[in-house]
This record gives C-alpha cells, sequence and structure tokens, in this order.
C-alpha cells in the first residue's frame, strides 16, 4: 500500500482533515482535532503511525516484523508500520480503520456516533463501488 493510497482511504472516513504541524514532510490526519494517522511519505520506506488498542499493538508488533513500537509517540497506543510491502493491504486498511474508531471512542459520545454513522455510510458506499 503506498503513502497515497493511505491518504486517501483516511480522507474516506468523516469529517477528516489533513494538516502538516512538523512540517512538509510529515501529513497528520485528525478527526475532530484528534490526530489517528501520521504519514512519513518520502522516508525509506514511507511510514504510517497509528493509534492502536493496546493489546492489538503488541500482536501487530509479533506478527509483522514491519509494526514497530510508535516513533516519538506512547508506545503503549501506537504502532509505526513500515510502508515496505510485507504487511498486507486489508491489514494496513484496517489498522487505518481501527485508529480512527478508537480516537472517535475517545470523543464525547453524541459526536462519536454521528462520525462511525458517518464513516460507515461513506465506506459502504465505497465498497459497494468496487473502489476498495
Amino acid at each position: 500500500m503506498t503513502p497515497e493510497d493511505i491518504a486517501g482511504f483516511a480522507l474516506e472516513f468523516a469529517q477528516v482533515t489533513e494538516e502538516q504541524p512538523f512540517g512538509p514532510t510529515v501529513d497528520v490526519y485528525k478527526v475532530a482535532g484528534k490526530v489517528f494517522v501520521i504519514l512519513a511519505p518520502d522516508g525509506t520506506p514511507p511510514t504510517v503511525s497509528l493509534k492502536c488498542e493496546p493489546g492489538l499493538a503488541i500482536h501487530l508488533r509479533e506478527h509483522y516484523d514491519a509494526v514497530t513500537p510508535g516513533y516519538h509517540l506512547n508506545k503503549r497506543h501506537w504502532n509505526t508500520v513500515a510502508l515496505d510491502g510485507s504487511v498486507p493491504e486489508d491489514e494496513i486498511k484496517e489498522m487505518v480503520e481501527h485508529s480512527y474508531r478508537r480516537v472517535v471512542a475517545g470523543l464525547p459520545k453524541s459526536v462519536g456516533r454521528r462520525l462511525v454513522l458517518l464513516s460507515d455510510l461513506r465506506l459502504d458506499r465505497h465498497v459497494e463501488g468496487g473502489a476498495l
């Protein structure tokens, strides 16, 4: 999965914004002002950092060499994935969606429910159209 693919997928979720608060070489995707994707497309290999439930984070690190504790992040709650082709595209998409849902779960319930519903509707339409 390429950095461009991840960026496009992240932007499919409801109310996602893209910023570059760390400079032009790092793209940050937020929902309701909270970070859920940090993409470094210019690295060799490119990397993406994603929020993750702690038990799942450990499982993914044990299963994939390309998944490591979050670089410059809370290593309990964040993984960094080297986009070297060793992690299947479907798995990376699941990690991005999981990260989005983890962040949304921390928002006030009324906001979170609306965002999950909107994202589910958008993603369902996207899948039905054959784009995923």
